[in-house]
């Protein structure tokens, strides 16, 4: 289950189908928190490698599915966490995922998983203090087949030979879904949503002097 502990830092969930503007708007968050004079920390999709491996054993394996990657995206949260996002939160620093829950859910959702069993296999992961959501772009085009763009762009690649492939249809669900997400409304990440953010977060306990509270441990070696 979701930790049920208050941390002393807070989380920032950036979400969004595409993983190119994932990344644009945690960059852009990270950069506004810096110019307010608050250190932060991003953790990206993929930090465990376990999504690299499986590209590099798996591809053209008609076995993979939606709910096998649904599977490795919450282990390789779950390592996100462990070394990433939970050392900053309890050092009192702020932290980015990038991408979060709401991305995982809505991608499975969009291609035809349960709701439910989403949201009780991520169950573990803490919620977020503010979640912000991309602007959508080029919405009229389905996901670009890259195993180094996205979640949604690697799935795209992995399942394209399992299947006819994922077409528009499916992001355009992924995007209704994440319109629907659950808890507190996103903030839209516009410019001026990038600094209505900044600013909610900007004002709150910092970590203490000698801390790394800013920077992700990591699990590897």
């Amino acid at each position: 289950m979701a930790d049920q502990i208050t941390f002393p830092g807070r989380l920032i969930a950036v979400d969004g189908s595409r993983g190119k503007d994932v990344a644009l708007a945690a960059n852009a968050v990270a950069a506004e928190l810096t110019r307010a004079g608050r250190e932060c920390a991003i953790s990206r999709w993929d930090a465990s490698g376990l999504f690299a491996e499986l590209a590099a054993g798996g591809r053209g394996d008609r076995s993979i599915s939606v709910r096998t990657l649904s599977l490795v995206y919450a282990a390789d949260l779950a390592f996100r966490l462990r070394w990433e996002i939970r050392p900053i939160l309890e050092a009192g620093g702020v932290v980015i995922a990038a991408p979060y829950v709401e991305t995982a859910v809505a991608f499975g959702v969009g291609c035809g998983l349960p709701e439910q069993w989403l949201r009780e296999l991520l169950r573990f992961a803490p919620a977020p203090k503010l979640h912000g959501r991309t602007q959508e772009r080029k919405i009229d085009r389905p996901w670009k087949r890259r195993a180094d763009r996205g979640y949604a762009e690697y799935c795209a690649l992995m399942l394209d030979a399992a299947s006819s492939g994922l077409s528009k249809r499916e992001r355009r669900a992924m995007m209704a879904a994440l319109d629907q997400a659950r808890g507190r409304k996103p903030v839209t990440l516009t410019p001026k949503g990038v600094a209505a953010l900044a600013t909610a977060i900007s004002g709150t306990r910092t970590a203490t002097p000698g801390s790394s509270a800013s920077k992700p441990r990591s699990g590897r070696r």
